[in-house]
C-alpha cells in the first residue's frame, strides 16, 4: 500500500517539471516579442490565413472556425472599448477637463493590445 503512492508521486514530478520549464520558455519567448509589434501581428495575419485556406480547402471544422470567429469578435470589441464606460459615470458637466486642476483621463482599453493578440 505504500508503493503505490510513492509510484504516482514520482510519476508526477516530471510532468510538473517539464510543464513548469515549458512555461517559463513559453513566457520567455512572449517577453521578447513585446517590442515587436508589427512583427507579431504579421505572423498572426500569416497563421489565420493559413487556417483560412486549410478550412477551403479540406471542406470542413465549419463549425470550430464559427466559435473562433465569435471568439475573435468578442476580443476586438473588449479591445475597441474604454475601460470605464463613460455613459455610467455621472458627470457634473463638461467632460473634457476645463481647468488645469481637472483630471484628464486618457482613454484606456478593456483589453490591452498584447492580450488581444
Amino acid at each position: 500500500m505504500e508503493g503505490v503512492g510513492g509510484d504516482a508521486a514520482s510519476a508526477v514530478a516530471p510532468i510538473a517539471k517539464w510543464r513548469n520549464d515549458f512555461t517559463r520558455a513559453f513566457q520567455y519567448y512572449l517577453d521578447r516579442s513585446t517590442p515587436h509589434m508589427v512583427e507579431r501581428w504579421l505572423g498572426t495575419l500569416t497563421v489565420a490565413v493559413i487556417y483560412m485556406l486549410r478550412v477551403y480547402f479540406v471542406q470542413g471544422f465549419y463549425i470550430v472556425s464559427y466559435g473562433l470567429g465569435i471568439y475573435i469578435l468578442n476580443l476586438l470589441i473588449g479591445f475597441l472599448s474604454p475601460k470605464v464606460d463613460p455613459e455610467l459615470e455621472v458627470l457634473d458637466g463638461a467632460s473634457l477637463p476645463t481647468r488645469g486642476s481637472d483630471e484628464f483621463k486618457p482613454f484606456v482599453r478593456r483589453l490591452p493590445e498584447f492580450k488581444f493578440w
